[in-house]
């Protein structure tokens, strides 16, 4: 017969490692007088019956000499002691000892003070002998008619277990609560009878709720919560009922509760479907976010939202209340803003387009050259990437958009400016109508541009879609104005020799300044005195200027390809001024040659580079001899770099549909075969056939909901068996790892496989890493050839592998021998049960890999012939996303980079670069390198580890092409 050493636990104590005590000197202080030396003895009594040592020989001395004492403390550790002492002989009879202990539990029940009373009562919700309850039964019927509700509360609570247990001893029980519940006017007392009703009789209980329905608004939050519970149970089981407690749902939804509201608000979705009540839920779920300040419960009440969008009867209804959502992001936490855009994003029509584009204008506006917090930035970014998506839906607001926008180029958040210009150059390249729109703005704030990045791409875009002579123009003034002088080395020069320029030859602004000479006169300064510029004054230079001096050559290559292609378009829109041409070419050539000269003069920080300077010359070339280049050139930016941009914007596009897809395509659960149910014809069996959202949400819980579809092996619980002993061993051993988020629970199998019973068996854990033991297994007893389950619970608190380890410890009955003791085998638990994958964009890709310190670089060592198939295994083993579009994977040139990118539970990410190839044809077998990069240093060795598990299971992986 298999036995368990899980037993109800009430209490959780802490053991001290000094309880050297025997039990004959722990007699001795229990019949001492002094009641401090008594409460240390029965202290130390507690503790070594937790750890498995029975004492049978306290007990009478514990009756004679510490029950009869008043000492408050010494009543709360006796009820400690009669909850775990055991209280049969070993037939299974109830000691004749505990007659003693009875009396002194009516006493207890009929004492004046009101707290022994109560707590005397919430003991006996924890006694399992009926033996015991019997005698105490009027005495407790009694306690429902004391006048402080504390004890009548406890009263409530224990005719409710005993009811429960042994309902033969109090058979009239609903009855006795209802007519207390009646009368009753204490809040907790009747949430407490009511909670009794709805478990043990619902008929009363229906009952009481028809009799004050109309009075349920003013009850206190702690009985409706439990009204809402009783009216979903009541609704679930017989859903014709669903009429007469809606109008009670509906009212609970105006609660002073946020509790209440919220079980309010989904029982109602839960029990409708129609589109009032949707709204009212969905209206009930927005305002507690708005008025919530626990992050935490904005998140969880958020992921309600997103759940009722996900239905599409009911995301026609969430659409009407997109401006309601939109007030959510007025939160101060990032993910709740996030979250709220995403749903946003997926709500938004053509009807309510245009208010939350003017609602994202005025967040714009506020974080707009505002740094107050670290996490304004990305909150920028975010709200950047929205209007991007927004006009990417609908093109009619890009006018509205792109003014606000462009305002972002100029500002200190680089990934911000970026996503700015990524938006233009996909907006100027599908919307031909908004092209000077958008070739005016920048123009506008390109003085203001600071960022070398941004600017390049700011040249691209003016090279490649300006179409008109102003434009330009207007573009090469401004390329003048942010080089500055030229020639640039000649001009450098003449500031370093201190011969200032005739325009900073002028007088100071400043006033004179007063000066207080020793003798405590004033002495003036002339403020005509002329002011030089110092010749390393970095903040007086011009932007374009300022990178080339710093020796950032590739901006004046993309300047020298802007200038080529808006000389060639400028030629054939003026053909019948020779004059203009050769004046704008002049030009365009002159600013290219001051660029080389600066590059090779010596003067930047870095000299000029050959690729650089290659490029530049090659543009000077093309200007110089237009008659044979102009076409070639003309080709290759007119035609192969907006092919190149098409390309790239529909494989883009393509990627996003395909996303929208995957996340759109839902189960399938009516087949074209199924019957149709109709409500009016259904039993009621069949109504209620739903699946019960109250023990499902308990069972997530729990992280112990099944799944319906069928499962591999590798996901069942065989796989997670894990061997510690062996078969020979005395004791055999074996363990389940369930792994449930933060929490990691062992249930460990015990086999006794000898003929003597083993005493005191425990099984002593410990672990490695970033794990902690949450509690300790309390010692058992175990017959011969008999099995029982222990549970351990482990808590985790970083991502990194862990190691459990640890022995059995047991005594042989009878044996004189020291303790035996059996060593376990490890338990490993594996990195991957807390990593997922997960999504980010190329720049936070790179501004991840280079912030991580922590990179773990991994051989690749393996018998797999495919490029594609190995990379596609090193996912699989890591839980890792690819961010490489399949596009740039495609093809077979025997060599492939790809980026993968994953988040643990913890927030913690985790970036990978795999560089592999195949040097002797195709197939050979692939080598190469994976590095690994994480901000911890856990992370990386552990992700290191498991690719080297992966690539040796690997070896037996064969593809052939």
């Amino acid at each position: 017969m298999s036995i368990t050493s899980e037993q109800p636990c009430f209490t959780l104590i802490k053991s001290p490692s000094d309880n050297e005590q025997t039990e004959a000197d722990l007699k001795h202080d229990l019949e001492n007088g002094n009641v401090k030396i008594k409460i240390a003895a029965l202290k130390k009594t507690i503790f070594l019956i937790l750890n498995g040592e029975r004492m049978p020989s306290l007990l009478m001395t514990i009756i004679r000499f510490v029950l009869p004492q008043d000492n408050h403390e010494l009543k709360r550790l006796l009820l400690l002691y009669w909850e775990i002492v055991p209280k049969t002989s070993g037939d299974g009879k109830l000691l004749h000892e505990m007659i003693l202990v009875c009396d002194a539990y009516r006493k207890d029940l009929q004492h004046s003070n009101e707290f022994i009373r109560g707590s005397t009562l919430r003991f006996l919700c924890k006694l399992k002998e009926s033996e015991l309850l019997e005698p105490l039964m009027p005495a407790i019927r009694q306690c429902l008619e004391h006048r402080i509700a504390y004890v009548r509360r406890n009263a409530i609570l224990a005719i409710f277990t005993i009811y429960k247990n042994f309902d033969f001893l109090i058979p009239d029980a609903p009855e006795l609560v209802l007519e207390f519940l009646e009368k009753e006017q204490d809040m907790s007392c009747k949430r407490n009878a009511f909670m009794m009703l709805v478990h043990a009789d619902q008929e009363r209980a229906l009952e009481y709720l028809s009799g004050c329905i109309d009075q349920v608004h003013n009850f206190g939050d702690i009985l409706q919560l439990v009204i809402v519970e009783l009216v979903y149970k009541v609704c679930y089981n017989n859903p014709t009922e669903r009429s007469k407690f809606i109008r009670c749902i509906y009212n609970l939804l105006q609660s002073s509760s946020p509790s209440v509201r919220y079980e309010a608000a989904g029982t109602l979705v839960t029990l409708s479907s129609a589109p009032t009540a949707v709204r009212a839920a969905a209206t009930c779920y927005i305002d507690l976010i708005t008025k919530e300040s626990d992050n935490n419960v904005k998140l969880i009440v958020l992921n309600r939202l997103v759940g009722l969008k996900d239905d599409p009867a009911h995301e026609r209804v969430l659409q009407t209340l997109v401006m309601d959502v939109v007030r959510i992001i007025a939160a101060s936490d990032l993910e709740v803003r996030k979250r709220t855009l995403d749903l946003v994003l997926d709500l938004v029509t053509s009807r309510n387009i245009e208010e939350l584009v003017l609602v994202l204008k005025k967040e714009v506006s506020k974080t707009h050259n505002v740094e107050s917090h670290e996490d304004t930035g990305k909150y920028r970014q975010l709200l950047v990437r929205t209007l991007h998506q927004c006009t990417v839906k609908f093109p009619d607001v890009a006018h509205q958009v792109i003014p606000v926008l462009v305002d972002f180029l100029g500002d200190s958040n680089v990934l911000a400016a970026a996503d700015v210009l990524i938006f233009l150059r996909e907006v100027i390249s599908t919307h031909s109508s908004l092209k000077s729109l958008i070739v005016n703005v920048l123009l506008d704030v390109f003085r203001t541009i600071t960022n070398v990045k941004i600017i390049r791409a700011a040249l691209w875009i003016l090279g490649e879609f300006a179409n008109s002579v102003e434009d330009i123009q207007l573009i090469m003034t401004q390329i003048r104005n942010s080089v500055g002088e030229i020639p640039i080395v000649a001009d450098e020069l003449r500031q370093a020799a201190g011969e200032a320029p005739t325009e900073s030859l002028e007088p100071a602004a400043t006033p004179v300044a007063k000066l207080v000479t020793a003798d405590g006169t004033y002495a003036t300064q002339s403020a005509l005195t002329s002011r030089v510029a110092p010749s390393s004054s970095v903040a007086r230079r011009p932007p374009l200027r300022g990178f080339l001096m710093d020796g950032d050559f590739f901006i004046g290559a993309s300047l020298s390809t802007c200038l080529a292609k808006l000389a060639t378009l400028y030629v054939e829109l003026v053909p019948e001024s020779p004059r203009k041409q050769n004046a704008f070419l002049a030009e365009s050539m002159l600013l290219m040659t001051t660029i080389l000269h600066l590059g090779k003069s010596g003067l930047p920080k870095k000299a000029i580079s050959d690729d650089d300077y290659s490029h530049i010359a090659f543009c000077l070339r093309v200007l110089s001899e237009r008659a044979d280049a102009d076409r070639g050139f003309q080709v290759i930016c007119r035609q192969e770099y907006r092919n190149s941009l098409n390309s790239l914007l529909e494989a883009l596009h393509k990627d996003t549909l395909d996303s929208n897809k995957t996340k759109d395509k839902s189960e399938v659960k009516d087949h074209a075969d199924d019957l149709i149910s109709f409500s009016q014809l259904l039993s009621k069996n069949d109504l209620s056939s739903a699946e019960n959202q109250l023990e499902m949400s308990l069972l997530q819980a729990l992280g112990t909901t099944q799944k319906k579809e069928p499962l591999s092996f590798s996901m069942t619980k065989l796989s997670k068996v894990t061997q510690l002993t062996g078969f020979s061993d005395p004791v055999y051993a074996e363990a389940y790892v369930h792994v449930n988020q933060y929490d990691i629970l062992l249930d460990v199998l015990v086999v006794n496989q000898t003929p003597d019973t083993l005493q005191a068996l425990t099984l002593e854990l410990a672990t490695l890493g970033d794990l902690k033991l949450v509690e300790k297994p309390s010692p058992m007893v175990l017959a011969p050839r008999d099995c029982a389950n222990i549970k351990a619970s482990v808590k985790v608190t970083s991502t990194e592998n862990g190691i459990i380890f640890g022995n059995i410890v047991y005594d042989v009955s009878g044996a004189a021998s020291d303790r035996n003791v059996v060593v376990l085998s490890d338990i490993h638990i594996d990195i991957m049960d807390y990593i997922v994958p997960a999504c980010c964009t190329d720049a936070e890709f790179r501004q991840m890999w280079a912030e991580f310190e922590w990179e773990n670089k991994i051989s690749v060592t393996t018998s797999i012939t495919d490029l594609h198939a190995y990379l596609e295994h090193i996912m699989a083993s890591t839980n890792m996303r690819c961010l490489t579009p399949g596009k740039a994977l495609s093809g077979d040139c025997g060599f492939m980079a790809a980026n993968l990118y994953a988040r643990s539970i913890f927030g913690e990410d985790a970036l990978a670069n795999v560089s592999v190839e195949q040097c002797g044809g195709r197939n050979s077998p692939v080598t190469g390198h994976v590095r690994i990069r994480a901000k911890s240093q856990g992370m990386a060795l552990s992700l290191g580890d498991k690719i080297n598990l992966s690539q040796k299971s690997g070896h037996q992986l064969r593809v052939t092409v």
